[in-house]
């Protein structure tokens, strides 16, 4: 008899406000399966953080507007990432042209803060995705 074991997704959190990071840690924790196994504030500590946990992630959350840096730039440096998972952009800034560009540069998912319940359900079906085995 096979036994079906889920395991949490680990969760990279790019984020600079604590307040932001403390709300989506505790939506993930609500929706169950997801681990937060880092969390930055800048394009410097999440490069950093890649740099010394190659395929460390299952998925990457990444704001556009950080501390310091760019968000865009941390998604391409996810990307290179061989062992990386999912990229996904929850940002205030996700208009037309820069979602667009987020998902070219290799982002799987972008969604507007405004657009909450859309990102749940995203991380919702993801769970379903990944535990459903083979």
């Amino acid at each position: 008899m096979a036994w079906s074991v889920e395991v949490d997704l680990r969760v990279f959190l790019v984020e600079d406000v604590h307040r932001m990071r403390g709300l989506l840690g505790d939506m993930l924790a609500s929706i169950g399966g997801f681990t937060i196994v880092a969390a930055t504030s800048t394009e410097a500590e999440a490069n950093l953080w890649l740099d010394e946990h190659p395929g460390g992630w299952d998925v990457a959350i990444v704001d556009l507007v950080l501390e310091q840096g760019a968000g865009m730039h941390v998604i391409r440096r996810c990307k290179a990432d061989p062992q990386g998972g999912r990229i996904v952009v929850f940002s205030s800034y996700a208009t037309p042209g820069v979602r667009q560009h987020c998902l070219d540069l290799g982002a799987d998912a972008v969604f507007d803060k405004g657009q909450t319940a859309e990102f749940i359900a995203w991380f919702g079906d993801l769970t379903a995705r990944e535990n459903s085995g083979p």
